[in-house]
């Protein structure tokens, strides 16, 4: 495990970029609960704390039989951190997120120990009303900013993105307001799934959704073409109970 992470983390000590098309460094309000976890097969991928000791990413991210860590990017040399427990949704299919058909892709991770006090955990939310074609959310994370260079990937941006197609409960589909989908733009990449989809709300900035796939333009393979997320209206109640449970569970 630590081989194949330490792999990773190398990859990601260069500056760098996250979300493909020429997106801009993310705000503070937005960056502040980013985190990267790292598998023991070489994948990366993003998630947001939720907590002080508990963090919220997708599925398909942590999938079973390997070890993952998080990746602190505090001062000094990055340094890898336990990962405690894992928790994918019960109703989590991979076979069906596989396929391309909506499932349940949230988990939540438990940490060995506390974040550093400059991580502050993120708000969940739920759009205040139902998501219609051009309403406009935010996603953040720490994925590659070309495709295929794992050194393009490590220090987070952000992009605005419009829902489009026909959204609902099960799935959100974002694109690019410039491209549509159309042409390479906006969107996420490797590194990006289970990064965090930031609404308005309030004057606040929640999270309503995770990352779980992307595309190329016209739906190719790749990205910068649509980027799906996950909504957590359906979810979010077990994440609330699932993260109350875990972070009061003895260290």
């Amino acid at each position: 495990m630590l081989r194949s992470a330490l792999a990773v983390l190398l990859l990601l000590t260069s500056p760098a970029f996250a979300l493909v098309g020429g997106a801009q460094p993310a705000s503070e309000r937005h960056a502040r609960s980013l985190l990267v976890i790292v598998g023991s097969r070489g994948n990366f991928c993003t998630g947001a704390a939720i907590a002080r000791d508990v963090l919220l990413t997708a599925a398909h991210c942590v999938p079973a039989g390997m070890e993952y860590r998080l990746v602190d990017y505090g001062a000094g040399a990055p340094q890898l951190k336990a990962i405690a427990r894992i928790e994918r949704h019960p109703q989590f299919d991979m076979q069906a997120f596989a396929a391309h058909r909506a499932t349940a892709d949230v988990a939540v991770l438990k940490l060995a120990e506390p974040l550093p006090e400059r991580i502050v955990p993120a708000s969940l939310g739920a759009p205040a009303r139902p998501v219609a074609p051009g309403d406009r959310f935010v996603v953040a994370g720490y994925g590659v900013g070309m495709r295929g260079e794992g050194k393009s990937g490590g220090i987070a941006r952000s992009a605005v993105l419009v829902a489009t197609g026909k959204p609902g409960t099960l799935q959100i589909r974002l694109v690019d307001p410039a491209t549509r989908g159309e042409t390479p733009g906006l969107g996420a990449c490797t590194g990006d799934s289970g990064a965090p989809v930031f609404d308005e709300i309030g004057g606040r900035a929640v999270v309503i959704g995770v990352v779980s796939w992307s595309t190329g333009p016209k739906l190719s393979d790749g990205c910068g073409g649509l980027t799906g997320i996950t909504p957590l209206a359906r979810y979010r109640t077990w994440i609330e109970e699932t993260a109350r449970e875990l972070s009061a569970a003895p260290r």
